[in-house]
């Protein structure tokens, strides 16, 4: 206790000394200043201020940091108005203001950030995690709509996937739905099968200020709505509402959704063979969880509720075309690029502009007002991958027709069926094959693709890979003629009774019958 004393420090339990002494054995002022060696002013001070901890109040101290607090205040209020992904940390503050001149610590700065904030906290009246209101929403009103990144195997592979998470308001029933993009394609698809499994369409939909909705970001809820995006909403009927920057509790239920199903869905890590399969099980899945899941606010299950729910919603449309559309001008090659990958053309719309309509799984080439060609669409999310071209060997027939030598080393026709294959390796062989070859192919673009391949298959058969062999037996199948079958037993019934003679005497009557007359030659 001297030792104490000595130094002038009073810690918590030397406090609780005092205080038993003067509260429980009624010692005196001066009794307890004389056995701890501190002035009788102290002693008053602690117990009349009936504190059980000593409390220090530490001396303002010149930090280095004060010529800069200005300049780093302002910094981070206009940090705060940005969203969190674009806002400088601390420790790039630090940087910023060590380039100013400052010599400081980073623990300095990060201090100054941690009272600035609190600070600011206050002057709103919230805390750190914010003040909010409980939503209650009437059954048909609304659905919340958001984005998640997760990963799955696909066909042995790890990828990272893009998941729509679109979920009712009132009944709390969900979807989810992966994709390899967040696009404008993407995002349609995600509502026509989001609106099919709910069974209708609510009134509202609350979203995020999502680049595929949103244009530009103005005052308060102002907002300049992406014209797409406007047009599935106007098809579907409902309005569209977005919430404030960096406010992702004005969407909290499908905010929610996106940690639950982490646990749900996504732990352990699917596998599937491809996107398909696991869309459809991720389907499967969410009805399943809706039986499983109590709702929490109302009685019985998600699915109990939305079964209820199901009678408010807007019946539902056909199926709104949710298409992305860009201007392509067709190369002398007769393709098209799109997403560093090439697509053919029909030679027809070489050197011309074309419409490209971009779906999530597929791309559709129109001009004129006609759908000129589909194509598989392929996404390779690596720049490490070379560029594919994907062909069809039928938009270049009208080339090879007018310059039948390409036809022996041209690309697209690597992809020829193999009946094809066999065939053009007999025509090439002799003189003038490469020419008979492109006749017999160009007959797809009148006949059924199937049946002329038939006819090939049938003349490789037989041993005999002509062209005048392939179209005898394309036209017999045309026609509707047996090729091939067995020999005809002709009924007794169509023997003739009075089988023809040949008399050529006959003819003699078409002689003139008047004297001198002659042959007719």
């Amino acid at each position: 206790l001297l030792a104490a004393g000595d130094f002038g420090v009073i810690d918590m339990a030397f406090l609780s000394i005092i205080r038993r002494w003067a509260l429980r054995e009624h010692l005196s002022i001066r009794e307890i200043a004389r056995r701890t060696k501190l002035s009788r002013n102290t002693i008053r001070k602690y117990l009349r201020s009936g504190a059980v901890e000593p409390a220090f109040s530490v001396p303002e101290r010149p930090s280095k940091l004060d010529p800069f607090a200005a300049k780093l205040s302002g910094w981070l209020k206009t940090e705060a108005g940005k969203s969190r992904k674009q806002r400088r940390t601390s420790k790039q503050l630090h940087d910023d203001l060590v380039k100013l001149g400052y010599t400081g610590s980073y623990g300095r700065v990060a201090a100054f950030a941690r009272v600035w904030r609190a600070d600011r906290q206050k002057e709103q009246q919230t805390t750190g995690r914010g003040t909010f209101v409980p939503l209650v929403f009437q059954p048909g009103e609304a659905f919340q709509f958001d984005w998640s990144e997760d990963f799955a195997t696909l066909g042995g592979e790890r990828a990272k996937l893009q998941v729509a998470h679109i979920k009712l308001s009132h009944s709390r029933a969900f979807l989810l739905r992966a994709y390899p993009l967040q696009t404008h394609e993407m995002l349609f698809d995600a509502h026509v099968h989001g609106f099919r499994v709910f069974g209708g369409v609510p009134a509202r939909g609350i979203y995020d200020n999502m680049r595929t909705a949103v244009d530009r970001v103005g005052r308060g809820k102002e907002r300049q709505v992406n014209a797409r995006f406007l047009a599935m909403a106007s098809h579907y009927v409902f309005e569209p509402e977005f919430c404030n920057p960096a406010a992702g509790w004005e969407k909290g239920q499908v905010e929610k959704n996106v940690q639950d199903s982490r646990h749900r869905l996504w732990q352990p890590m699917p596998e599937f063979p491809d996107l398909a399969a696991l869309n459809v099980w991720l389907e499967r899945r969410c009805q399943e969880l809706w039986c499983e899941i109590p709702h929490g606010a109302l009685p019985g299950s998600v699915a109990d509720v939305w079964i209820e729910e199901r009678a408010a919603l807007m019946p539902l449309p056909p199926a709104f075309d949710g298409f992305v559309e860009h201007s392509k001008r067709v190369s002398p090659t007769c393709l098209i690029s799109f997403e560093r990958n090439r697509y053919s053309v029909p030679a027809s719309f070489a050197n011309r502009p074309v419409s490209l309509r971009v779906y999530p799984d597929r791309l559709v080439v129109a001009a004129e007002g006609n759908i000129l060609c589909e194509h598989v669409r392929v996404i390779q999310r690596s720049h490490k991958l070379p560029p594919k071209t994907i062909y069809d060997w039928r938009h270049y027939l009208a080339v090879v027709q007018r310059k039948p030598g390409a036809l022996r080393n041209g690309a697209p026709f690597l992809e020829l069926p193999s009946a094809f294959r066999q065939l053009q390796d007999h025509m090439l062989r002799k003189p003038g094959g490469d020419r008979e070859m492109v006749d017999i192919l160009a007959l797809v673009l009148h006949h059924d693709e199937q049946v002329v391949l038939t006819a090939v298959e049938m003349a490789l058969a037989a041993g005999v890979p002509t062209k005048t062999h392939v179209l005898n037996l394309l036209h017999r199948l045309v026609d509707g003629k047996v090729v091939g079958g067995p020999p005809l037993d002709t009924p007794q019934a169509l023997i003739l009774r009075r089988e023809p003679k040949a008399n050529v005497e006959r003819y003699d009557g078409l002689r003139a019958q008047i004297a001198g007359g002659r042959h007719a030659s």
